[in-house]
């Protein structure tokens, strides 16, 4: 997984469209706290832009059964399909694996007194929520998310 962080280089960086199953070249979404309190919920904006969560088993995406594809709230990137979300007890959705690596990047995240990994939208750098090694198979992973950071569409 992609470990730098958004527009750090400027240009454009490949993310992939689980829509129509191509890699595309998009510009980063960079906008100020200003900017993301003007489109984000104050819940949204807490977690996404500052790395906050929601209660454990209250999040709208917890027990969501629809078929569609989970995005970011920020900047509309595809992130997770419905067919790898798993109900890992935890009280947040669960993936076993993102639409793409390219998608999300990870890095080293020692807040709350414990070392874990958080996941970020490679785009924007909104934060996701965390992955842990202790998933299903075949990859054994569970990216734990923040429903508050994630938007869905139905797909038929």
């Amino acid at each position: 997984m992609k470990q730098d962080q958004p527009g750090k280089a400027g240009g454009t960086i490949p993310l992939f469209n689980a829509r129509t199953g191509k890699t595309e070249d998009l510009t980063p979404v960079i906008k100020t706290d200003a900017e993301w309190r003007a489109q984000l919920s104050p819940e949204q904006f807490s977690v996404a832009r500052k790395q906050g969560t929601e209660y454990a088993f209250t999040g709208k995406y917890h027990n969501w059964k629809e078929h569609g594809i989970y995005s970011c709230i920020c900047c509309g990137t595809d992130l997770f399909l419905s067919e790898t979300k798993f109900d890992s007890g935890t009280g947040w959705p669960s993936f076993y694996a993102p639409v793409s690596p390219l998608n999300v990047s990870t890095h080293s995240d020692a807040s709350g007194g414990m070392v874990r990994t958080e996941v970020v939208c490679a785009r924007c750098g909104a934060h996701l929520g965390h992955v842990f090694d202790d998933g299903p198979p075949p990859g054994g992973k569970r990216y734990c998310m923040n429903s508050a950071a994630l938007d869905f569409d139905k797909i038929p």
